[in-house]
């Protein structure tokens, strides 16, 4: 068995002496393991450095065993990433929900999105709110994918402004007035329609408790999961005022990128 793709490093652990256990995020072979022999030498470590980009080839007798990585670096972002708590927090959490999904399960439209946040990883400005949107993503692709097309109520597109906590539904403005403190608040960079010129750090927040909600009821606790370290030192980064930005706004084009 022999394949060829590329991937992003999530993570390496020592294996014996001398080689490590790689784990990628593949385009077309999803999450995915192999031994690197010699991967702890040091022309390897550096490579083999969470957030980079590699060309791998895979090989193994039978596609059932854990195989053999051949590896090229092609993206060397791991330096850029080390003196970026944002950058830091959010490859843990990026790690931490592509481990949530099937080894060997490909999902290409989360390699594309992990592809776009590794280029904005450490940018205050549209890091946080492509995350949110990845989280979103990973959602969807375990099945508990948000609607937020359309009310539930009134099946309109127009002042969605509100998300069902039951249904992750969106409910429109007039719909949902009379039951607005039973409702979260549906942030403007997640709304369909119109693009807005600046996206606030109350919005990324209130972005990050709506994933939030729904990956603690449908994913980490029927998992016995805690919601991972990184993702609260992320929120809570966030919260501090350390981004987005230093005067608390994300570019729109979080949106067009995510």
């Amino acid at each position: 068995m022999e394949w060829q793709d590329e991937g992003i490093v999530l993570g390496a652990r020592r294996h014996g002496e001398a080689n490590v256990i790689l784990e990628l995020m593949t385009a077309a072979h999803g999450r995915h393991l192999g031994l690197v022999r010699g991967g702890r030498s040091p022309r390897l470590q550096p490579v083999l450095q969470p957030g980079n980009g590699v060309c791998v080839v895979w090989r193994a007798r039978i596609e059932e065993h854990l195989g053999h990585y051949a590896v090229e670096a092609t993206a060397m972002r791991a330096a850029r990433f080390i003196d970026s708590p944002l950058a830091l927090h959010g490859l843990g959490t990026l790690t931490a929900l592509l481990r949530l999904m099937p080894e060997r399960d490909p999902h290409p439209g989360l390699y594309e999105a992990l592809s776009v946040l590794m280029e904005h990883l450490d940018d205050p400005a549209v890091a946080p709110a492509l995350i949110v949107r990845f989280e979103l993503a990973v959602l969807a692709e375990l099945g508990f994918g948000l609607d937020l097309s359309c009310c539930a109520a009134t099946g309109g597109t127009q002042e969605l402004v509100y998300v069902s906590p039951k249904s992750g539904r969106a409910v429109s403005r007039a719909a949902g007035e009379p039951y607005r403190d039973r409702l979260l608040p549906l942030p403007s960079f997640l709304r369909q329609g119109g693009l807005v010129d600046t996206i606030g750090a109350d919005d990324v927040l209130a972005g990050f408790r709506l994933t939030g909600l729904f990956l603690s009821r449908h994913v980490y606790e029927p998992r016995g999961l805690a919601e991972p370290d990184a993702r609260r030192r992320l929120v809570e980064l966030v919260a501090r005022g350390g981004a987005p930005g230093q005067g608390g706004s994300v570019r729109s084009d979080a949106r067009r990128e995510a």
